[in-house]
């Protein structure tokens, strides 16, 4: 008999899907790590059970603990679902720019949810930054498990998604592109497939309102960069730790309304109903065509699914009250 022994059995090793008709006009092979097939339908699945897995090993997550984070969603429901297999509780933060389905489904798998304005500054007390460390401290027997800066994002990263990229493209892969949040995906896939083969190019995808870019190609941290933006999961108003820079070979932005566009066609062209940040990036792939010839195999992970967007990026009254379709 083939089985899991519980749900955290599932994560990893997700399939690589080759995309047809978005991009016809390329002249390489464009292939999807498809990262919605984990449990909690995303990529953050990977991280949030290694995090877990680390501070237990070293004593920062104690038994009975509670699991603190500030999260745009998906980390969150990574972390809740090994917390209800591992019996802790958790208490995420969230930004209310987010939708409200990712609100729902965290409280759905009996997460509590305290919600903050996204308009802030990252220092300002109000910031889902500062209250999560906040309730980190006040909070008994609690562990601030910090994303952004925990050095277990980008190694769950070096040690399972590169690996199963270089695997499963049987280390033919030329590009890596992908969305950059917290950095941990691009800095551990990005590490591993340099190892194996220093020439792979590492793209990052950026939005525009977030600083990732302009510090990776002037070493300037320009606030004056920094505006709120409508795209989720990708782009910052600081620098985490782990975006390591020096394994990104680049950047490219895409606007808030293209990455909405481009989700919507990936479901209705490519039956890929993903999440936002996928729209960012495979409109941020179509911007690269300068960088492939024929020979090239590129490879773009797809973050999360698009059941936690049905309300903003799938809902055409949405789309057009921000201008975003006729």
């Amino acid at each position: 008999m083939q089985y899991a022994e519980n749900i955290l059995g599932t994560i990893g090793n997700t399939p690589l899907v080759k995309i047809n008709k978005l991009t016809a006009e390329l002249p390489c092979l464009v292939l999807s790590k498809y990262e919605t097939f984990n449990p909690g339908n995303s990529v953050k699945d990977r991280m949030a059970l290694q995090m877990i897995e680390d501070a237990e090993a070293d004593g920062r997550l104690k038994p009975g603990g509670t699991i603190i984070e500030g999260t745009s969603g998906n980390t969150g429901m990574g972390l809740a679902l090994a917390a209800i297999i591992k019996g802790y509780k958790c208490i995420f933060v969230m930004a209310d720019k987010q939708s409200k389905e990712k609100v729902d489904i965290l409280k759905a798998v009996g997460a509590e949810v305290v919600v903050c304005p996204t308009a802030v500054e990252p220092d300002d007390p109000r910031s889902y930054y500062s209250v999560s460390k906040r309730l980190g401290e006040e909070t008994p027997n609690s562990w601030y498990v910090n994303q952004y800066d925990n050095p277990s994002n980008a190694k769950a990263h070096y040690q399972s998604t590169g690996p199963e990229i270089w695997e499963q493209t049987d280390g033919k892969i030329t590009h890596f592109v992908v969305g950059v949040g917290t950095g941990g995906t691009i800095s551990g896939v990005g590490k591993y497939l340099k190892e194996q083969n220093p020439n792979i190019k590492i793209w990052g995808i950026d939005t525009y309102g977030s600083v990732f870019k302009k510090y990776h190609e002037t070493g300037v941290f320009d606030e004056k960069e920094i505006y709120p933006y409508v795209t989720e999961g990708i782009g910052e108003d600081i620098l985490p730790k782990n975006v390591d820079f020096d394994i990104i070979d680049g950047f490219t932005k895409v606007t808030d309304k293209d990455a909405a566009v481009y989700t919507q066609r990936l479901s209705k062209e490519e039956g890929m109903f993903l999440g936002n940040s996928a729209g960012a990036a495979i409109k941020g792939v179509l911007q690269l065509k300068e960088h492939f010839t024929k020979d090239d195999v590129v490879v773009v992970l797809f973050h999360d699914h698009g059941s936690r967007y049905v309300g903003k990026m799938f809902n055409d009254d949405w789309m057009r009250e921000m201008g975003y379709i006729e």
